[in-house]
């Protein structure tokens, strides 16, 4: 039994250093795996320590067999807490529920350590092995159940809303917990509650926070903005160029040379694909390019900005801002003639603490009927949207996916309507630490 425990470690502890070595995103999910892989290497050596010391009562002495216990029953509980943490953050994301159970979860966690610092420990001891029984043990199991049934809850009441995938993962550790957590109470002297932590923690390391699945998942974006950005609406790349043709056909203007130079800078700012994040200000400086250009071709539309100074070196998703502006333009002001105006803001959120808010707000023609809820619906469910190569909303579909993919599912782009006319687009991004 002891070999097992040895072998079950090393297989983890050899998860672990891939996983610490790999590029992770710094979210509140990958933050709770860190958390919980350590924790499961440190119950497994006192798994491995419990089952030479039960088996040896005669010559370990009782106070270490006792605090070894007590540090082997006390990780597994918290392991069966992370396990359910790790369950009520995905569900959050897929969802956007808030986590209302936590409370609970925290109070249970706080009575169920201090159980397992005072309850008496008692031993069995049988032909087949010894192992502890009694009340200490009990309140063990029982904690057990208790984060079993919160997670299962959770994943029961939204399946719906969880994608396959996800839905999968957290399936196969559930089941595997119970199984396994059965098979122990049928028979104690098995011992092999070691193995059925290390095969829920693999389970989910293999669907969910395997580095080469978030590397796969990271390329497919990137191609994504590489596709968008190779797509750059041609159209206005020649009706810009057939604008200043004409404009240096009338007059040597010093316009032509203005404009010639804020095209250039358009295209060199647009073509940084090898940075997904950037400045605030690098995107600022990008859009400025383009709507000098759109405001040279069109005399009736202005475009103003309010962007906070102190904004400016804020690490923001690259290429995000003119998508939706010329979606704004397209879609908004083109009906109405190019006449009306666009606003651009940045400003820190008051409504979410540690965030910033960009908001691309126009005074175009609106939404067309069921509009607004074809585009929320695929804003939505944008993990369950193939990545667009055509139509009018490969833009902010593309948007939306590198924003949950590269700052966190809790950001992302929305859409409300002007009371004046006209829509708005809020991009919620982090600030500081936590984009990356």
């Amino acid at each position: 039994m002891l070999r097992m425990e040895i072998a079950l470690f090393l297989v983890l502890a050899f998860v672990a250093i891939v996983y610490f070595s790999a590029g992770r995103r710094h979210t509140p999910l990958h933050q709770t795996f860190s958390i919980l892989l350590i924790v499961v290497l440190c119950h497994l050596v006192f798994d491995g320590i419990t089952v030479y010391t039960v088996n040896h009562l005669e010559t370990v002495p009782r106070l270490w067999n006792d605090a070894f216990h007590r540090l082997f029953i006390g990780t597994m509980i918290l392991i069966s807490f992370l396990f359910y943490q790790y369950i009520a953050i995905l569900v959050e994301e897929e969802t956007g529920k808030p986590r209302r159970l936590d409370p609970a979860a925290r109070v249970y966690l706080a009575i169920a350590v201090l159980g397992d610092l005072l309850l008496p420990i008692h031993y069995a001891v049988t032909p087949d092995g010894n192992y502890s029984d009694g009340i200490h043990m009990i309140f063990c199991y029982l904690s057990v159940v208790f984060y079993f049934l919160l997670g299962t809850g959770l994943l029961l009441t939204n399946w719906k809303r969880i994608e396959p995938k996800k839905k999968m993962a957290i399936g196969i550790a559930s089941l595997v917990e119970l199984i396994i957590t059965t098979l122990q109470a049928i028979d104690h002297t098995w011992l092999i509650s070691g193995m059925g932590i290390t095969l829920i923690t693999l389970a989910f390391y293999l669907i969910l926070e395997n580095p080469d699945i978030l590397r796969a998942e990271l390329t497919e974006q990137k191609m994504s903005m590489l596709y968008l950005k190779s797509q750059v609406n041609p159209h206005f790349l020649y009706n810009t160029l057939d604008t200043i043709r004409i404009q240096a056909q009338l007059n040597g203007d010093s316009k032509v040379a203005d404009l010639l130079m804020r095209l250039v800078d358009f295209f060199r700012l647009s073509v940084k694909v090898d940075r997904p994040m950037v400045s605030l200000d690098d995107e600022i400086e990008l859009l400025e390019a383009y709507m000098e250009l759109m405001c040279y071709r069109y005399p009736t539309l202005r475009c103003e900005y309010d962007i906070d100074p102190e904004l400016g070196g804020a690490p923001v998703p690259n290429f995000i801002l003119q998508p939706i502006v010329e979606n704004s333009l397209l879609h908004g002001l083109k009906n109405m003639g190019y006449r009306g105006e666009v606003r651009i803001s940045a400003q820190v959120s008051a409504a979410h603490a540690g965030c910033m808010e960009i908001a691309v707000s126009d005074t175009g023609s609106g939404f067309a009927v069921g509009k607004k809820e074809a585009i929320n619906r695929m804003l939505s469910d944008y993990a369950k949207q193939a990545p667009k190569l055509t139509g009018s909303s490969i833009g902010i579909l593309n948007v939306q996916k590198r924003i949950k993919l590269l700052c966190g599912r809790a950001y992302g782009l929305s859409y409300t309507e002007n009371e004046g006319g006209g829509v708005t687009a809020h991009i919620l991004l982090p600030l500081g630490e936590e984009s990356k």
